[in-house]
């Protein structure tokens, strides 16, 4: 295959993806159904105008049969009349009419025989539509279920990854703040040990235990207190 031919085959295959993805099927079927509404009215205007030719042969023929009627008449007059040179042109005249009313027949038989075919052929062809009529809005009814079904999944799908992405980020979060926490008891614990200064409190470490004994002296004091007084 030449260099050209597989461009243009290339072209042709980004041309159908870019059809495909624009394509509305609905619009599609709209589509075909309005030139199949004017394919029947182009139809039927053709067997309007057979229907014409058809007529103006006829009324052509009821012309010359009145016209044969008259050289009839004119025919019998001239013998009367002892005019056998008249009543011989009047039916050589008639002759020729007659000639013109079998080719007329010929010609109002094939127009005849035209306009059959295309009402047999408006007959399917209005059968055929009236039957895609139906399927189309059958087709575009499961087009837009269906359609609505896929919209409604992809809504679904965007809101699993959303949950999914909170989900980690709260995870994310809770490990955060249970690390926070635990540094915090350690460093509490640290503080308590002796280990770690807590610069947060003004008072020194000496002081800090002066205190806890002062405190639990006076506990030990209201305990006594306490059951002296019950006693």
């Amino acid at each position: 295959m030449s260099f050209s031919n597989r461009l243009v085959n290339l072209i042709k295959q980004k041309v159908n993806k870019v059809l495909d993805n624009h394509e509305d099927p609905n619009e599609a079927l709209d589509y075909s159904a309005v030139k199949q509404a004017e394919l029947i009215q182009r139809l039927r205007r053709d067997i309007v105008e057979v229907v014409a030719s058809k007529k103006r042969l006829e009324m052509q023929k009821s012309r010359i049969l009145e016209n044969i009627n008259k050289l009839d008449e004119q025919a019998k007059a001239a013998v009367k009349a002892g005019r056998d040179d008249l009543a011989r042109l009047a039916l050589e005249r008639k002759n020729a009419n007659l000639n013109q009313i079998k080719e007329l027949d010929t010609q109002i038989m094939a127009i005849q025989n035209e306009q059959n075919k295309l009402e047999n052929a408006e007959k399917r062809l209005s059968a055929k539509v009236e039957e895609f009529k139906s399927r189309k809005e059958i087709i575009k009814a499961k087009y837009s279920s269906a359609e609505a079904q896929v919209r409604i999944k992809e809504n679904i799908t965007g809101i699993s990854e959303e949950m999914s992405d909170i989900g980690m980020s709260m995870s994310r979060a809770e490990e955060k703040t249970e690390a926070m926490q635990s540094k915090a008891m350690a460093m509490d614990e640290m503080i308590e040990s002796g280990a770690l200064v807590d610069y947060t409190n003004n008072k020194d470490q000496i002081q800090v235990e002066l205190e806890k004994t002062e405190t639990k002296s006076q506990v030990e004091d209201e305990l006594a207190k306490l059951k002296s007084s019950i006693a």
